[in-house]
């Protein structure tokens, strides 16, 4: 039996259908979970470039190693885990690039100042006082404020109890407005942001 456009499985059906190959229900899960997946990798990696690539590469692990997902209805959970180890695995190994010597004319990934000025104001401020975050308060204000994610969802996502991403979701909005109080104009900032 094949998926119509107008289903809307669960992901324990889609999961299922996926190993038997239907190729609408691997369309379905990337579809369902490719803003969740870049949002995480963001929050971790914090270069939109590499988030991407992670997110993508997280979907193929993931296609190729679905039969080890051993709940099909945990199946979020077990692909957040594969996207945030994999955005870990990317930084430890641009870390250790770093501390090799690099073959001379090799471009920085610094981004230059005509990429710097495309970037609005708003939006830079922003990604920093995220990145000044826990590793955690920065996926779940992505996840809840980005991506729209309620609290119970992401609390199966990271593995944490419902009221745990409640308070990290308060005091990571408490350290954001914090940071963007503190910053030149920032009673305007907050302003635009809220």
């Amino acid at each position: 039996m094949s998926l119509r456009a107008t289903d809307y499985p669960n992901d324990s059906e889609l999961v299922l259908r996926a190993r038997r190959g239907e190729e609408l229900a691997l369309s379905m899960l990337i579809e369902r979970y490719q803003k969740p997946a870049y949002a995480l990798a963001l929050s971790v990696i914090g270069r939109h470039e590499d988030a991407e690539d992670v997110a993508q590469e997280s979907f193929l692990v993931a296609l190729e190693q679905l039969d080890e997902c051993r709940i099909p209805e945990r199946f979020a959970g077990w692909f957040m885990t594969i996207v945030r180890n994999r955005s870990r695995n990317l930084i430890r190994r641009e870390s250790l690039r770093e501390t090799s010597d690099l073959p001379r004319g090799t471009r920085s990934r610094i981004p230059t100042p005509d990429k710097i000025a495309e970037t609005s104001e708003l939006r830079g401020i922003l990604q920093q006082a995220i990145a000044s975050l826990p590793e955690v308060q920065q996926q779940v204000v992505l996840l809840h404020d980005l991506e729209g994610w309620k609290h119970r969802e992401i609390a199966e996502q990271l593995g944490l109890p419902s009221g745990t991403v409640r308070s990290h979701l308060h005091f990571a909005r408490k350290a954001l407005k914090g940071a963007l109080a503190r910053m030149p104009g920032g009673p305007d900032l907050i302003r635009k942001v809220q």
